[in-house]
């Protein structure tokens, strides 16, 4: 083995973020599983589920809402209320025994969600009142999207301080960092792209004011955590929850480069939708926004221990983050350094149910 070799980084080497050492490159990505408990509360079942792949490098946890009124989907957890807080902090504490990281995800799903689950009956809140195309999974089964309540500008002061509120609620619960979700037609993403977005305000028309809210919550998380501690996700081809964009590479490019003066810990990519090319805005070549970016860039693709190793050693990303492999394996990154078979996910138990599919996936030494 040459000394070339052995310097590139690959998915088993430790990489710093700001202060913080991960012991491995491989991260947790956040992952929607629906098993939260009353008042959104975070159960011992879960406490189990994230202390089971303390070995990632780092985990995200699946997406919190940030308030009552930012709920997407049934029993997912929230990071706003002290039960929860609480909930979390049993987490945050295994993790943290298993010499282990954790950022929590920063949530509010926007137009994504039925007045059947938010408080008072309200409508979902959006940019603008477009209603997305298809059905939402609520309480009651799935139902059709509804047209939603177009924000005005006194409620997306109000959204900011959620966030800031969250923010600290996380720190409170014993994270060691957060991750802003800017992705996956949520609400973040709502405002960045122009199929969404129709403003005529501060907050609508050009990029900077399709942005202006991202930069907005960025700045007003980084108030209460070091910069450092703060990653955000974006997706820029992904066209889920009906979002689509005129520019998609003028939108990002832009986005991405505004986000820099924030010094954050890491910039979260999701490469999905680049295999449809054209579904959520002209096609463009996704890794170019890694020569934006100045920090930490972390991607995200259905990547497996070959493709992760390759994109770090051809230096498109410093961080990969894997989702169904982090479901079936717990313990994966001992797999991949035992060159070990890996489980098989289960996509039935994904959303929601029981322990069956969540934590009785086994460890190598069980198999």
């Amino acid at each position: 083995m040459n000394q070339s070799t052995i310097e590139q980084p690959n998915l088993l080497s430790p990489i710093k973020i700001g202060d913080l050492t991960l012991k491995n490159r491989l991260v947790m990505a956040p992952l929607t599983r629906n098993r939260a408990g009353e008042g959104l509360v975070p159960t011992e079942m879960n406490v189990t589920y994230y202390r089971q792949r303390a070995s990632a490098g780092l985990i995200i946890s699946e997406g919190a809402q940030i308030a009552d009124d930012a709920l997407g989907y049934p029993l997912t957890p929230g990071i706003h209320s002290e039960a929860q807080i609480a909930g979390w902090k049993k987490v945050t504490d295994a993790v943290h025994a298993e010499n282990g990281l954790i950022f929590v995800q920063l949530w509010h799903c926007g137009r994504v969600s039925h007045s059947s689950m938010l408080p008072n009956g309200q409508l979902p809140y959006a940019p603008s009142a477009i209603k997305p195309a298809g059905e939402v999974f609520t309480y009651q089964g799935m139902k059709p999207y509804e047209t939603p309540h177009e924000l005005t500008v006194e409620q997306i002061s109000q959204i900011i301080k959620q966030y800031r509120h969250a923010a600290r609620c996380a720190k409170l619960a014993g994270f060691d960092g957060v991750e802003i979700h800017g992705a996956n037609g949520y609400l973040l993403d709502q405002f960045l792209r122009d199929g969404t977005n129709k403003r005529d305000d501060q907050y609508g028309g050009s990029i900077e004011n399709r942005a202006r809210l991202l930069m907005e919550v960025t700045e007003a998380v980084c108030e209460i955590w070091d910069s450092q501690r703060v990653g955000v996700r974006l997706s820029p081809l992904q066209p889920f929850n009906d979002l689509y964009d005129s520019n998609p590479e003028r939108t990002f490019s832009y986005t991405v480069d505004a986000l820099n003066k924030f010094n954050l810990g890491y910039l979260h990519i999701t490469e999905m939708g680049a295999e449809t090319p054209g579904v959520a805005g002209p096609y463009f070549d996704i890794t170019q926004l890694r020569q934006l970016w100045n920090g930490v860039y972390m991607t995200n693709s259905n990547y497996d221990f070959v493709s992760g190793n390759e994109a770090l050693a051809e230096r498109k990303a410093d961080l990969i983050s894997f989702g169904k492999l982090f479901i079936a394996n717990p313990d994966l990154p001992q797999r991949f350094a035992a060159s070990a078979p890996l489980n098989e996910a289960d996509p039935d138990s994904f959303y929601g149910g029981d322990e069956k599919g969540y934590i009785d996936y086994p460890f190598l030494k069980q198999a």
